[in-house]
């Protein structure tokens, strides 16, 4: 089975650095727990490519300040932005059960928000700590940041090795090891208190940054598909794209024949500062989901939208050269470029993103360089809301054309 329409870029990243392909991606975090501690190839590579967008400047009044219920109606009350190819419209997020089709499939991140930012202490030093991804050896990767009020956080060098980190309720936990280069490395493998859902539970608030106008309880921050992890594993920050999903439209979504695949992916934290590659996450791509998506393809019948770049993130690291999607589950280091392309991924709904974060490249990869320019600008515009309580954006394939549009695809 090949991808219908889908370009063929080079230089494919791997689902694990040094496996053979996305269906040893499983035994291979279980084998190999060093997998995890550093970014493979994908991500060096995909910091050196430019995005298409970074020439754009958004002014800081389009960054949504709250949730859209404290805005509006309700979590669906956000606008919608729809690119098909390089055409653009406009609508609400109600409108869209009429942007697709019978037979089309929503691939879901079901991964639970965490309440992942604790108040700590390094000696005499106050810290906010981030808890990142529970690695396959039970330590957790961990940020430490300099509270700067208002219950925000500012960057911090990392480590140092050995610093003890106390926490709330007499726990403690000791950086080991950075996750990356050990000169100012962000993320450090630390080894964390027992029962550390327990304490996230009792002491912990959602990840907040600076453009939002005040803390938020952590329902706002989950999803209407999040399930809970039965090892306490979570997403340190929102599978956004899904936020404005309600029960009564996916009910509507359903009953219109429009098909739901769950999968998931652990996202760690971001960088507001430095907008690098993601690190390594852990993901799952169940069979029931494989089987669906390639059932679609096979017979034509739909096309696959993820929703998010999580989603985009998880499938893609479970497809082999083939087009075929099989079920995975381990860590994930690939990072989704032009160069890269997609090869099962027709189309995406997701937020708004920076002009110079790297999940742009990704958007790329789905849209094109120009369709993604013009939806943008369409986007600055009409002054759409960014960032997590924002508007959304829907990426379909131009299906007009008699074949795909590789031109984003020539670097």
């Amino acid at each position: 089975m090949t991808a219908r329409g889908r370009c063929e870029g080079g230089d494919v990243a791997l689902a694990v650095p040094g496996a053979g392909g996305a269906e040893s991606a499983a035994t291979a975090a279980a084998d190999s727990p060093a997998l995890e501690a550093r970014p493979g190839r994908a991500g060096t590579a995909a910091a050196a490519e430019a995005t298409a967008l970074e020439a754009l400047r958004v002014p800081e009044e389009l960054s949504a300040r709250v949730p859209a219920e404290q805005r509006g109606a309700g979590r669906d009350d956000v606008r919608l932005l729809v690119s098909r190819g390089r055409a653009v419209s406009h609508h609400a997020f109600r409108e869209l059960p009429e942007q697709l089709r019978a037979g089309d499939v929503l691939v879901v991140n079901t991964s639970m928000t965490l309440p992942a930012a604790v108040n700590g202490r390094v000696g005499g030093e106050r810290v906010v700590v981030h808890f990142s991804t529970r690695g396959a050896d039970g330590r957790w990767a961990v940020e430490l940041r300099a509270p700067r009020g208002a219950g925000v956080t500012g960057p911090r060098p990392g480590g140092p090795a050995g610093a003890v980190v106390r926490l709330p309720g007499g726990r403690a936990l000791v950086l080991e090891e950075p996750l990356g280069p050990a000169a100012g490395a962000r993320l450090w493998w630390a080894r964390v208190p027992e029962r550390l859902p327990e304490l996230l539970r009792r002491y912990g608030r959602p990840i907040r940054y600076g453009y939002t106008d005040r803390d938020q309880p952590l329902s706002a921050y989950r999803t209407v598909f999040a399930v809970d992890s039965p090892d306490g594993s979570g997403s340190a920050e929102m599978p956004s794209a899904a936020r404005p999903f309600t029960v009564p439209l996916v009910a509507e979504l359903v009953r219109r024949g429009v098909l739901f695949a769950p999968l998931s992916l652990h996202t760690g934290v971001a960088s507001a500062e430095a907008h690098e590659p993601p690190y390594p996450e852990r993901f799952a791509v169940p069979a029931a989901t494989a089987w669906l998506v390639n059932a679609v393809r096979a017979a034509g019948s739909g096309r696959v939208v993820a929703v998010g770049t999580t989603a985009v993130r998880a499938l893609e690291s479970a497809v082999g050269a083939d087009g075929v999607v099989r079920p995975a589950e381990g860590w994930t280091d690939l990072v989704v470029t032009p160069r890269r392309g997609v090869r099962v991924v027709d189309g995406l709904l997701t937020g708004l993103h920076e002009p110079q974060a790297s999940h742009l490249l990704m958007l790329e990869a789905v849209a094109g360089r120009e369709a993604l320019r013009r939806g943008y600008e369409a986007a600055l515009q009409e002054r759409y809301l960014w960032h997590e309580f924002g508007d959304v954006h829907l990426i379909l394939p131009d299906e007009e054309r008699n074949a795909p549009d590789c031109s984003s695809n020539e670097w």
